[in-house]
């Protein structure tokens, strides 16, 4: 397992800490998308593997992101809008998250999200 402020496999080139940072703050306004992109582009290379880490990351949070939404969207269906703020307090989260997660990308750590499934492995 690696330590959160180690790069997987040595030390990330900073055009790939530029790239990650970018795939994180890009889930703001593109949702998993352009992590999907970039993961797909750099999977089969392995000198790559910090790129590969952290598009996984933002993937697997904005996959993450997507189904809580869904999830909030019937709660408030169902509640006549009661559940309304917790959709706001989530997107200002993740938000939060996004930015800390670019800048700790662009300083060349490995960032994990404090709360996302880990479906692409």
């Amino acid at each position: 397992m690696n330590d959160i402020n180690q790069a997987p496999a040595g030390e990330a080139g900073s055009e790939d800490r530029t790239i990650a940072m970018l795939t994180h703050l890009s889930g703001i306004l593109f949702g998993f998308i352009v992590p999907l992109i970039i993961w797909l582009i750099n999977k089969d290379k392995p000198e790559k593997a910090y790129l590969i880490d952290q598009s996984k990351e933002a993937l697997n949070f904005n996959i993450t992101l997507l189904l809580v939404y869904v999830a909030l969207f019937v709660l408030t269906v169902v509640t006549l809008g009661l559940a309304s703020p917790l959709t706001l307090l989530v997107w200002l989260g993740s938000i939060v998250l996004f930015i800390i997660a670019g800048l700790k990308a662009n300083g060349g750590a490995t960032y994990r999200y404090p709360v996302a499934l880990r479906l692409i492995k």
